[in-house]
């Protein structure tokens, strides 16, 4: 698993809090009324969601893992014009002889 992948799952399990923590502060708002102190925390809540936002905003997107792609390499000998005046490997040249 890719860094950036595990980035995007933190992000998204932070974004699964803070909708679980709007739902609450709107069951207390429900219960303790509309007081400062509930505003205020509904106020951090939704700042919360606006930097969590701005940080998803910032992060490196996930790029799809990329496979190889599939070369053809056909049966036929290949053409023996490509190895003109080259030195078998570890053989030298073609006219001398291996030591």
């Amino acid at each position: 698993m890719s860094q950036v992948t595990s980035l995007h799952e933190e992000l998204t399990a932070a974004q699964r809090c803070l909708d679980d923590l709007a739902r609450s502060v709107s069951r207390l708002e429900e219960r303790v009324g509309s007081g400062l102190e509930i505003r205020r925390v509904r106020s951090d809540t939704e700042h919360l969601r606006e930097s969590l936002s701005l940080l998803r905003d910032a992060t490196p997107k996930a790029v799809p893992e990329q496979h190889p792609e599939m070369v053809t390499i056909p049966d036929q000998p290949y053409d023996s014009g490509l190895w003109t005046d080259v030195d078998d490997e570890g053989l030298g040249a073609q006219d001398r002889h291996a030591p």
